[in-house]
């Protein structure tokens, strides 16, 4: 590469000591995933024929994230890069630019859908929810996505590829179908869901379930007193039972919440902490995507007055 776009992509970046990327077998594709959202189903339909790197780990929010100079040595180096696209790696825009420049693949995997299943910002007329993720049956479609740019890149293998999506996908349904059923558990007046920033709308609009964030759908904007006094008037005119933190978002106004509730006479609990734009610890259950759904689920349905069975319909490890 030359060296004045390596010391331009240098500039952009703000030191860091992460660890660099792992050596890989010769032969095995470098596939970098920005989010472990997008990360975790590649494993599965990749298998053995790459090692996939997930930028963004627990915790980070992806509105925010800046890549640290290991963390563009790994994209430097890879195959192909995954994005999620819409804006929600906003920051990372020109990096993605360079690296297509250089010849490297960069496909955004949710604009690659069919644009019908989108969903519009309410707040930008012209872009749409990033948030696709938070739908099992919507982030079926970006499996195919996924699938279908690992054969571009590797065409001898591209029936291995879309198989081991197709395998993928039969969970993904299934987790739809349990999900669907535990939503319809919670009391139809309760099917209220308050959380921290406007990443539900998907899910919100798949399952039935009425859906109101403090801010809007990048955690960059602002919430001000009157989107606190807002949803007060809300929790406490419909009795709403619990509201609900995000792992990758302060839980700060999210509190004031519960504070002014109960301030007008209405306690509201907290329901407890979704998984919103990132996973949960590697290794976990929470570290999956189908774990990570789960426990969204889970945790929603049960704190506003719903019963989720048991599920069980998992993939082995990759």
């Amino acid at each position: 590469m030359p060296t004045r776009l390596l010391l331009i992509l240098a500039l952009l970046l703000p030191a860091c000591s992460r660890e660099p990327a792992p050596a890989v077998p010769e032969g095995t594709l470098r596939v970098v995933a920005t989010t472990a959202m997008i990360a975790d189903p590649t494993r599965h339909i990749a298998g053995d024929r790459a090692s996939v790197t997930s930028l963004m780990g627990e915790g980070v929010d992806p509105h925010l994230f800046r890549p640290a100079r290991s963390d563009m040595t790994a994209l430097l180096a890879a195959d192909l890069v995954l994005a999620n696209g819409h804006y929600l790696e906003g920051r990372m825009d020109d990096a993605f630019r360079r690296l297509a420049d250089r010849g490297t693949p960069v496909v955004r995997v949710a604009e690659a859908v069919d644009q019908s299943i989108l969903l519009d910002d309410p707040d930008e007329p012209d872009q749409l929810d990033p948030h696709l993720w938070m739908d099992p049956l919507a982030w079926l479609e970006v499996t195919n996505a996924i699938a279908e740019a690992l054969a571009d890149l590797d065409p001898d293998h591209a029936d291995t590829y879309r198989a081991n999506a197709g395998a993928y996908q039969q969970h993904l349904r299934a987790l739809h179908a349990w999900a669907d059923a535990a939503v319809a558990t919670i009391p139809e007046s309760q099917r209220v869901l308050v959380t921290a920033h406007d990443a539900f709308n998907y899910f919100a609009d798949r399952y039935h379930i009425e859906v109101h964030a403090i801010q809007g759908l990048s955690t960059e904007s602002e919430a001000g007193v009157r989107d606190i006094e807002r949803l007060v008037t809300l929790l406490v005119d419909r009795r709403i039972p619990a509201v609900f933190t995000e792992t990758s978002v302060s839980d700060r106004n999210i509190r004031a919440l519960i504070a002014g509730a109960q301030a007008r006479g209405h306690d509201v609990a907290l329901g407890g902490s979704l998984y919103s734009d990132a996973m949960g610890p590697a290794d976990t259950k929470e570290g999956t995507y189908l774990g990570m759904i789960e426990h969204n689920v889970r945790t929603i349905v049960e704190a506003l007055g719903g019963n989720a069975p048991p599920f069980e319909h998992r993939p082995e490890s990759p």
